[in-house]
Order: structure tokens, then C-alpha cells, then sequence
């Protein structure tokens, strides 16, 4: 079992950055592939990001690419969402994913792979 609760939520411009945390409780947390999605009312829940249990692969939607960064410390069973360059269309309530299979690129885009979620956190980018 694996409880997540993502924080550093807000309200900021157009071009400025953000950091989301995902602090997760449970002592496997570090065999979990780790993801982050986003949505927007009346729109699917979109893949963002996501991490392999080491950190040592990493994958992003072509949204965010170059912009986004996630990353994690198993020690403080945390996962980081760094955000920069913000655009309006990146508004979205974001949440945090724990899924207890390896990464695979093929599916880890998916929401139903992942096994638990946080609650999210509202984040959003004026122009």
C-alpha cells in the first residue's frame, strides 16, 4: 500500500516556475515507477512524467519536454516536479502515480497502469 500527497500547488505567471512535491508513505516506495498527470475540467486526466524506481530513466510528454523535470529521492520517499517556463495551457489540477511495475514507455502514459493516487494539487498559470 502506498499513500501519496502532492503539495506546492499555486497560482503564478506566465514564464515563471513551480515545484510540485509528492511525498509518499510505505516502505516499497522505491520499487515504485512514479508519475505525474494533469486535468482540466471536462478533459481526461494526460500523462506528464514519469520516473523509474532508480531515477536513472526518465519520460515526458511532448508538452513538456524541455520544460519539466521530474525527479526523486528514495531516501525521503519523495518525487519533484520541477516546472519552468509555465504557460497558460498548463493549467490543470496535477497529480502524483505510483505504479509497482518497471517502467515501460509503451504503457507507463497510461492511467490505468498506475495502482495509486494522490489527490491533487491546482495549479494555475495566468498570462
Amino acid at each position: 500500500q502506498v499513500q501519496l500527497v502532492e503539495s506546492g500547488g499555486g497560482l503564478v505567471q506566465a514564464g515563471d516556475s513551480l515545484r510540485l512535491s509528492c511525498a509518499a508513505s510505505g516502505r516499497t516506495f522505491s520499487t515504485y515507477t512514479m508519475g505525474w498527470f494533469r486535468q482540466t475540467p471536462g478533459k481526461e486526466r494526460e500523462f506528464v512524467a514519469a520516473i523509474s524506481w532508480s531515477g536513472g530513466i526518465t519520460y515526458y510528454a511532448d508538452s513538456v519536454k524541455g520544460r519539466f523535470t521530474i525527479s526523486r529521492d528514495n531516501a525521503k520517499n519523495m518525487v519533484l516536479l520541477q516546472m519552468n517556463s509555465l504557460k497558460p495551457e498548463d493549467t490543470a489540477v496535477y497529480y502524483c502515480a505510483a505504479d509497482h511495475r518497471p517502467l515501460r514507455v509503451v504503457d507507463t502514459t497510461r492511467v490505468y497502469e498506475y495502482d495509486y493516487w494522490g489527490q491533487g494539487t491546482q495549479v494555475t498559470v495566468s498570462s
